[in-house]
């Protein structure tokens, strides 16, 4: 039931930690990490882990994105693209 909200969040948001799921979702952090582990095992998700800093803070954490999948590409102008 998590993983089919978990993986619908991913494809919106694109890669995240596994804490920003958890708060988006408002699944609680201990499920998100199991239904992760899960759709890893399957091969739905790329995981890894992390260790970020913001400031002195230290943050460790496992950073998801879905696996295989490429988000289209947003609509305007582009850098250096020809006119």
């Amino acid at each position: 039931m998590h993983s089919a909200l978990i993986l619908q969040y991913l494809r919106k948001h694109g890669q995240r930690l596994d804490a920003e799921i958890a708060e988006g979702t408002g699944i609680p952090l201990a499920k998100v990490r199991a239904s992760l582990a899960d759709l890893s095992a399957r091969g739905e998700i790329s995981q890894c882990s992390v260790t970020r800093f913001e400031g002195t803070e230290k943050i460790e954490g496992a950073l998801c994105r879905v696996a295989g999948y490429i988000p289209p590409k947003t609509p305007g102008r582009k850098p250096g693209a020809s006119a």
